[in-house]
C-alpha cells in the first residue's frame, strides 16, 4: 500500500521544480527528493534573512549589522528554509522530524557546513540523523543555491486490523 503524496498546492511542503515527486512512500520508508531554498509558488530563491519569517530570523541570530548578516545570512536562511520544508513534508506524510534517520547534504562550499549544522540542531533536538555531506560544483536552478538536502524517514504503516472469530 502506497500513500499518495499531498496535493502539489499543500502549503509549506517541498515543491518540485520539474516533473518529479516531492516525496514517495516505499513500504515503511518515506524518501524525499532533494530540497533547495526555492519557493516555486512565488518564483523566489531564498537569498538571505529578508526571505524568511521574522521569528526564524531572530532564532538564527540576525544581527542587523550589514557586514555580518550579508556574509552569514544566505546560508543560514537557506538552511532554515530547506529544513523547514523537510519538516513540513515529513509532517504531511504523517511523521515528524524525529522519524528522519538519514540526510544527504550537498554544499557548494563546505565552509558553510558549520552554519548549516547550527540550524540543523534546531530541527533535530534529539538524536541526530545519520548524515552524508558532499561538496558539489553547482546546483540547479542558479548559482544562488548554496545547499540541497535529501531526507529519508522511517514511518511504519499502521497494522491492519486482524479479524476475530
Amino acid at each position: 500500500m502506497t500513500a499518495a503524496p499531498p496535493e502539489p498546492a499543500s502549503p509549506g511542503i517541498a515543491q518540485p521544480l520539474a516533473r518529479y515527486a516531492a516525496w514517495r512512500r516505499a513500504g515503511d520508508f518515506i524518501f524525499l527528493s532533494g530540497v533547495i531554498a526555492v519557493d516555486p509558488s512565488r518564483s523566489t530563491i531564498v537569498k538571505g534573512y529578508a526571505d524568511i519569517p521574522p521569528a526564524a530570523r531572530a532564532l538564527l541570530g540576525e544581527t542587523g549589522e550589514f557586514s555580518t548578516d550579508i556574509k552569514e545570512g544566505p546560508i543560514l536562511a537557506q538552511s532554515w528554509f530547506v529544513l523547514d520544508r523537510i519538516r513540513a513534508t515529513v509532517e504531511a506524510a504523517g511523521g515528524q522530524m524525529a522519524d528522519v534517520f538519514k540526510l544527504v547534504q550537498y554544499f557548494r562550499n563546505l565552509d558553510h557546513f558549520p552554519h548549516y549544522s547550527r540550524v540543523r540542531k534546531l530541527f533535530f533536538t534529539g538524536e541526530p540523523p545519520a548524515s552524508t555531506v558532499v561538496e558539489v560544483s553547482a546546483m540547479l536552478p542558479t548559482a544562488d543555491i548554496l545547499i540541497e538536502v535529501e531526507a529519508t524517514a522511517y514511518l511504519p504503516l499502521p497494522l491492519a486490523a486482524t479479524p476475530r472469530g
